[in-house]
């Protein structure tokens, strides 16, 4: 059996001004004070130290959430572009009101956030189920690689709910939220029977 717990990074200033932030790795999508402040906290209420492994995103704010949560266990990292954020294409660096005033119909009213149809406007923007995609390859391998691990995680919003929908397939895709800053989500895998679970989702510390 191997245990995922998939964490989302802290808080960033895109965060804050409600900006798809998808691949941007500047300054503006580093954690801010009070991310780095969240991961710090995460790492006092939730010590990693009974895991394997770290596997990260490349992104900056992954990297700096994981190094906040990995500064007393020291456990080895590595990093997997599998884990990136979802790509919006040219609505990288936008912000969400901006963008819904242009394209109502690609917006849930709900949650404020795009349905996946928003690649109808997006140019190069990667697709919900290339997502799905993505993230199920790295389940499948880390599972098969580190049958018998626990294997800390951290990545992004959308590809959080991604891994979640990978395994649960609801009906509406948008029936599950993004998972909050620096929020836990636990998937077990049992490799030999190929089966998934999702233990608990957006769990905060």
């Amino acid at each position: 059996m191997t245990e995922f717990y998939f964490i989302r990074h802290g808080q960033t200033k895109a965060n804050v001004l409600k900006m798809k932030q998808g691949n941007i790795n500047t300054e503006i999508t580093h954690l801010n004070t009070n991310g780095q402040k969240q991961a710090q906290h995460l790492a006092d209420n939730f010590d990693i130290s009974f895991a394997d492994r770290i596997i990260c995103s490349p992104l900056k704010r992954a990297q700096q959430t994981a190094t906040i949560l990995n500064q007393k266990p020291q456990l080895p990292i590595t990093y997997d572009k599998r884990l990136r954020e979802i790509s919006y294409g040219s609505w990288d660096g936008q912000k969400n009101a901006d963008l819904k005033k242009l394209h109502p119909d690609a917006y849930n009213d709900y949650w404020n956030d795009v349905l996946p149809l928003y690649t109808q406007y997006a140019t190069n923007g990667e697709s919900f189920n290339d997502v799905i995609k993505r993230v199920n390859n790295f389940l499948n391998e880390n599972s098969q690689k580190y049958p018998n691990e626990k294997i800390i995680c951290v990545t992004h919003g959308f590809t959080v709910k991604a891994t979640a929908l990978s395994i649960l397939k609801p009906q509406d895709v948008m029936s599950l939220p993004e998972p909050r800053n620096t929020s836990v989500t636990k998937i077990i895998a049992l490799a030999d029977k190929k089966e998934f679970y999702v233990e608990y989702y957006n769990q905060i510390f």
